[in-house]
Formats: C-alpha cells, sequence, structure tokens
C-alpha cells in the first residue's frame, strides 16, 4: 500500500485533497455563467439559539430559483460530528458539497491526532473552507454557513456565524441567515430566553421559522398537506440529536392551533 495514504502528514483533510485531487474540491469546479447560477436552487433561512446545557438549529425546507420553488424538502441542517452541526444559506448544490466534506475534514483530524478538534478549532476549519469558495462566491456561488455546537469545556452551546470570506464571528444567544433572516432574528429577540430548556428553546425556533415564512417568500413554513416539517438539532452534553418528524410534527401542530387564534403568534411581555 502507498505511504501516501496512510499517513498523509497533515491533519487537514482539505489540504490533502488540495496536493493530490483539487479537483474535488468545490472551489475548483467551474462556475456557470451568471444566467445559469441564477437558476440553481438556493437554500434559505437557518436559525439557532443557544439554550440550558446546549444549542438548537432549525431550517425550513424550501429551496428556490429566481422566484421558483425548485425544491419544497430540501435538507439544510447537517450533523457534522457528534456534537456539532451546520446549515446552509446559498448556492444549495455547494452548500451540501461543503458540509458533506466538512464532516470528513472533522473525522480526518479525529483520525490523525486521535483527538477532537476545540470548538474554536473546528469554528476556524470551516471558516478557512468557506475562505476557499470566494472564488465561486465572486461568480455568485454563494455559500454563507451556520455553525452550531456543544463546547465540554464550557458546558454550554455556542453559534459562529460567517461572511463571505470566511470571517467567523461568534454570536451571543442566537442568530439567523438566510433570505428571511431578518424576520427570524426579530422574533428570536421577542421570543428568547437565556438558559431556556432545550424544549422550549425548539419552540421558539419553529416559531422563528413560521415568523421568517410569513413575510419571506423564500423561506417555507410548515407543510401539512405533504407532511414536510422543519429540521430541527438539538446538541447537548448526549451528543448531537436530530427530532424525528412525528416530534416535530406534534410541535408543529401545536404552534398551529394557538396561531389559528393569534397569526402574528405569541408575544414578549414587558418588563
Amino acid at each position: 500500500m502507498n505511504n501516501l495514504f496512510t499517513y498523509t502528514g497533515s491533519s487537514s483533510f482539505t489540504e490533502f485533497l488540495n496536493v493530490h485531487a483539487p479537483d474535488l474540491l468545490p472551489a475548483r469546479a467551474q462556475a456557470p455563467a451568471a444566467r445559469v447560477s441564477d437558476e440553481i436552487p438556493h437554500a434559505t433561512t437557518i436559525v439557532a439559539a443557544t439554550c440550558a446545557g446546549g444549542v438548537v438549529m432549525a431550517g425550513d425546507r424550501r429551496a428556490t430559483s429566481g422566484n421558483i420553488i425548485s425544491q419544497r424538502d430540501i435538507e439544510k441542517v447537517f450533523r457534522t460530528d457528534d456534537y456539532s452541526c451546520m446549515g446552509i444559506a446559498g448556492t444549495a448544490s455547494t452548500g451540501i458539497e461543503m458540509a458533506r466534506l466538512y464532516r470528513v475534514e472533522l473525522e480526518h483530524y479525529e483520525k490523525t491526532e486521535g483527538r477532537s478538534l476545540s470548538t474554536e478549532g473546528k469554528a476556524n476549519r470551516l471558516a478557512t473552507m468557506i475562505r476557499g469558495n470566494l472564488p465561486m462566491a465572486m461568480q455568485g456561488l454563494v455559500v454563507v454557513p451556520l455553525f452550531a455546537a456543544y463546547d465540554p469545556a464550557t458546558d454550554a452551546g455556542r453559534i459562529f456565524g460567517y461572511d463571505v470570506g470566511g470571517g467567523p464571528y461568534e454570536q451571543r444567544n442566537y442568530h439567523a441567515i438566510g433570505s428571511g433572516s431578518i424576520f427570524a432574528r426579530g422574533s428570536l429577540k421577542k421570543l428568547y430566553r437565556e438558559d431556556a430548556s432545550p424544549e422550549d428553546t425548539v419552540k421558539v425556533c419553529l416559531n422563528a421559522l413560521y415568523d421568517a415564512a410569513d413575510d419571506d417568500s423564500a423561506t417555507g413554513g410548515p407543510d401539512v398537506t405533504r407532511k414536510i416539517w422543519p429540521v430541527i438539532a438539538v446538541i447537548t452534553a448526549d451528543g448531537f440529536r436530530r427530532m424525528p418528524d412525528a416530534e416535530v410534527a406534534e410541535l408543529v401542530q401545536s404552534m398551529l392551533d394557538l396561531r389559528m387564534t393569534d397569526p402574528d403568534g405569541p408575544t414578549a411581555p414587558l418588563r
């Protein structure tokens, strides 16, 4: 067996690909013409909020190509290791490819170094991958992820947002990305409670996605007729857990029942 592939000399799988198979990196793919890139499906709204002992991330399921709904049940929230996940907004195909590569990146580091990266290390590794996609972003294939993780060093959830150049910015309490993010953040600002239980924080995130869908046509609300529900991930000391659709469906139905009498949703009490 070739020793080159049994010991790569680096704990970064992305660096290994850059040397031996650069064509497999998202940034090396040839960008389509501008008119074509406008027709490529785009992922939209992702929200994340910290809770007691962890963090919650949720994403809607709609992808759009201009004013057309290109997919109603796209996955936008991805497990990246046992204690972290990322959500994608922007060019869907590039974002999905980046999420898969990032997961391998973390697994490769753990296998070669015999330990996991710190939470800051994970956030910085993702920043490097986003920065590597900058040439594609300049041609219209923009991907801006949201990263969330449980940090065992602090026994708390942490959230990192990014810009197109890859700059990682830690967000306090909650954050949202995508076309409906401005409406989702307004909802989160109203409903978020520090150190709330994971269950209550999930309800806050669901309401934030609903409010985003209410005002942003590119964000999809829960599709009751097709039984398409938001993707919700909860990360605590017990690890990553994606909530089953049946569980999400019950929470969505409870929210919709309340919205029947109060379409604008719950309000925050004045203090």
